[in-house]
């Protein structure tokens, strides 16, 4: 037993398989319309990759920039942004690298997923734009530091 369920020896087995529609399927109502609006809001942005991964559905284009753990009372909704942002719906916010940082929010209802909420969701989604063609000012050599000299 390692996934919480019971296998018979040399039985196939795979427990890190899932889907959105499992990880969502025991969801009560007034969660799934917050996370149904949630996932409207986020494909009105744009082109991007939603798959489950493990507990959490993720929300990606070049790299992941929400995922919503769906829990037995609320929805768990971490949204990658470039500056931090207030709410009485956010529960922490925990820098993750030199410029994201992770704030992880608190839905209970589908009127929690309006404005501003809305605008960190499309803000995070702008902010992972998909790798694009090089500018000039990428293409010139950076200018290099003499070393010193021994005496």
């Amino acid at each position: 037993m390692h996934c919480k369920q019971w296998i018979a020896g040399g039985e196939p087995h795979d427990c890190w398989s899932t889907t959105e529609a499992a990880l969502t399927r025991d969801l009560d109502d007034d969660l799934r319309e917050a996370y149904e609006r949630l996932r409207d809001e986020a494909t009105a942005c744009g082109e991007q990759r939603i798959y489950a991964s493990h507990h959490s559905i993720m929300f990606s284009r070049r790299a992941c920039y929400c995922f919503v753990r769906p829990r037995r009372r609320w929805l768990d909704v971490c949204l990658f942004l470039e500056r931090p942002v207030t709410s009485p719906l956010l529960k922490s916010a925990t820098p993750v690298s030199r410029s994201r940082i992770a704030h992880m929010f608190r839905v209970t209802h589908r009127d929690q997923v309006e404005a501003p909420f809305t605008e960190w969701l499309a803000e995070a989604w702008a902010s992972v734009a998909p790798e694009s063609a090089p500018t000039a000012a990428a293409n010139e050599p950076t200018p290099r530091r003499r070393a010193a000299r021994k005496r």
